[in-house]
């Protein structure tokens, strides 16, 4: 019985991948805010067409899944940036500027 290990090498690159860009998003907004989203998009864009055309299909998958992190991360930015307005997340005081505090929120309504 021949046993094949390349499902389980990239389900668990996935995971791996997912898990650290989640730490990777909260430190480029608390650091830099959501201005890096371009670096995530071109990033992404390279992993992707590099997946494209190499043939090892483990190397080609877990490059596809890191460019679809990275674009995916973009979203996130943003998403992140709020949940830090809402208080979920610790602010960056150097950027305290760069967020719409609850108080701000409700005099502009």
């Amino acid at each position: 019985m021949e046993l094949y290990f390349t499902g389980i090498i990239i389900a668990v690159s996935t995971f791996l991948i997912i898990g650290i860009f989640h730490p990777i998003v909260i430190k480029v907004e608390y650091y830099w805010g959501t201005r890096p989203w371009w670096g995530f998009l071109l990033l992404g864009l390279v992993c992707i067409a590099t997946a494209v055309c190499i043939a090892n299909v483990i190397v080609s998958s877990v490059l596809g899944v890191v460019g679809a992190s990275f674009l995916w991360s973009i979203g996130e930015l943003i998403e992140q940036k709020k949940r830090v307005e809402r208080g979920w997340f610790p602010m960056n005081p150097k950027r305290k500027a760069a967020y719409q505090t609850k108080d701000e929120e409700q005099k502009t309504v």
